[in-house]
């Protein structure tokens, strides 16, 4: 008889009960979507998309998106970047319990140069547990997958020493995901094919370095981009996941499946190749272009009909107000429901839909 999944309460989820939200995604064979966000808008409908979906979360920024919230008129950009992911975090907790879902609070790329913006974010995280008992966010990523592997597990090992401390998880990159996320990543066109498929002695490498210190996922290449190419570029092996997972398992003589796996340039993939993905132990999938157009599709439509409202403010033939169409808060919302749509749409791919474990 199967055990009965432990409910959560809804709100940002840290520590032991982002390891429930975790394994319950792989005993029960589904993923949840990560999605980028920038702003209260875009964080707003993706919460929305997962209250609609009955589904839990993880809600992510990057650097440039943590920068975009704190506002781009501040001059100190690595000030920025920090104080930016500390004002969504923020907001996010605030507002998330209220829509009814478990929310996972994590940070999208960083590569060697980044790696004093997620020690600022943990800076904020140690004060914030030392003063309430939990982090500000439930992960961080490290992306050092352009480096030396020692160089890698290294930095690693250092970050997810802190981390742990505070029951936080740390992301890492083993091979090179192809494309680009927000200045991070590699041309998929010029870089060596090798690199777009990690190799499980690598991983096993990672699991030997860092599964004593803390709670680690890896986010494998499998053949995987960022961004949309033209079919034919890249070929997707989702069975270097299960690979992988086997070595490990064989190596160490663990539990099926002990390795934590995302799946990063997500937006494009079929449903077959997301299936396979999640069954070899993917609980993690990041979608941020197919959000991004997404939500800013329908600002063309909102112009196109009502033109003349982002021309003049009344109407210079008949002297009509167009003060309820060029009010922002109008034409964002038809993006924050565009959004919410797709993201409602990886719900239901990813097999999310109906499966929250927040308490009613």
């Amino acid at each position: 008889m199967q055990e009965k999944t432990k409910k959560l309460k809804p709100g940002v989820v840290t520590g032991r009960d982002y390891l429930t939200l975790v394994e319950n995604c792989k005993s029960q064979g589904f993923a949840l979507p990560a999605i980028n966000v920038t702003g209260t808008n875009t964080v707003n409908a993706a919460l929305e998309a997962a209250m609609l979906s009955k589904s839990d979360i993880i809600i992510q920024l990057s650097n440039g998106g943590a920068q975009f919230f704190a506002g781009k008129g501040i001059k100190d950009v690595d000030k920025a970047r920090i104080v930016g992911a500390i004002s969504a975090a923020r907001h996010i907790h605030t507002v998330a319990k209220e829509y009814g879902i478990c929310v996972v609070l994590h940070t999208d790329h960083a590569n060697k140069g980044l790696i004093p913006w997620v020690e600022g974010m943990i800076d904020a995280s140690e004060a914030e547990y030392e003063a309430t008992g939990k982090p500000l966010f439930s992960s961080h990523m490290l992306d050092l997958s352009e480096e030396p592997i020692e160089e890698n597990l290294a930095d690693c090992e250092r970050i997810l020493t802190r981390l742990a401390k505070i029951d936080m998880s740390l992301e890492i990159e083993l091979g090179v995901t192809g494309g680009e996320e927000d200045g991070v990543g590699s041309d998929v066109d010029v870089m060596d094919n090798s690199k777009l498929y990690t190799q499980p002695e690598e991983v096993l490498q990672a699991y030997e370095r860092l599964s004593s210190i803390g709670h680690f996922s890896v986010a494998a290449a499998f053949g995987n981009v960022h961004g949309v190419y033209k079919p034919g570029n890249v070929q997707l092996r989702p069975e270097i996941l299960l690979a992988s997972q086997k070595h490990v398992q064989s190596v160490y003589d663990t539990k099926e499946k002990p390795l934590d796996f995302v799946f990063h340039g997500g937006s494009g993939s079929s449903a077959e190749e997301i299936a396979e993905a999640v069954s070899y132990g993917v609980f993690k999938m990041n979608v941020d272009t197919d959000t991004q157009f997404a939500f800013s599709k329908p600002v063309g439509a909102y112009v196109e009909a009502h033109p003349k409202a982002f021309k003049y403010q009344i109407d210079p033939v008949d002297g009509t107000p167009f003060k309820k169409h060029y009010d922002p808060r109008a034409w964002l919302r038809e993006c924050e429901k565009s959004m919410a749509e797709r993201v409602q749409q990886a719900c239901k791919e990813l097999g999310a839909t109906g499966n929250t474990i927040a308490e009613a």
